[in-house]
């Protein structure tokens, strides 16, 4: 069955975290492409919207937008994902992976695109309990009413 590690990344913050799911959980993942937005729910955070970034398979080859399917496949490239050029003008045939999740998957990248609402609380006063005299405790004198005396 299939099993995932998840980064999620926060553009807010800069930070991200990383989760692992498997069997069941993941399940719902697969079939999804690159640029999908999802349901937090899915990964265990409810009330986010994560949208998928990226990913890489079995063996480190990564995914990329442009090839379509969930194949490994050789491509002519000439920058991007998968391939950055030292010269100009420089093309190489890298091996890369289709913008499907497929079962070969082993790690998702995701980044947080909306973040759940937050309920405000009502702006009312709040009401203080009022403090104890000595004689509601039964006349005895507390620390509280023997300092101010």
């Amino acid at each position: 069955m299939a099993k995932f590690k998840i980064i999620v990344g926060d553009p807010k913050t800069g930070k991200s975290q990383s989760l692992e799911i498997e069997d069941a959980r993941a399940v719902p993942l697969i079939g999804k492409r690159l640029g999908e937005v999802v349901d937090g729910s899915v990964v265990g955070m409810g009330g986010h919207r994560l949208q998928i970034t990226g990913g890489s398979d079995k063996d480190g080859f990564p995914m990329r937008p442009n090839v379509h399917g969930g194949v490994r496949t050789g491509v002519l490239l000439s920058g991007g994902v998968g391939f950055h050029p030292s010269r100009k003008g420089e093309r190489r045939r890298k091996t890369l992976r289709g913008n499907i999740i497929t079962e070969e998957i082993v790690q998702i990248n995701m980044k947080i695109v909306e973040e759940p609402k937050k309920v405000k609380k009502p702006k009312g006063k709040v009401k203080k309990k009022p403090k104890r005299t000595s004689e509601e405790s039964g006349g005895e004198i507390t620390e509280e009413t023997a300092q101010t005396t």
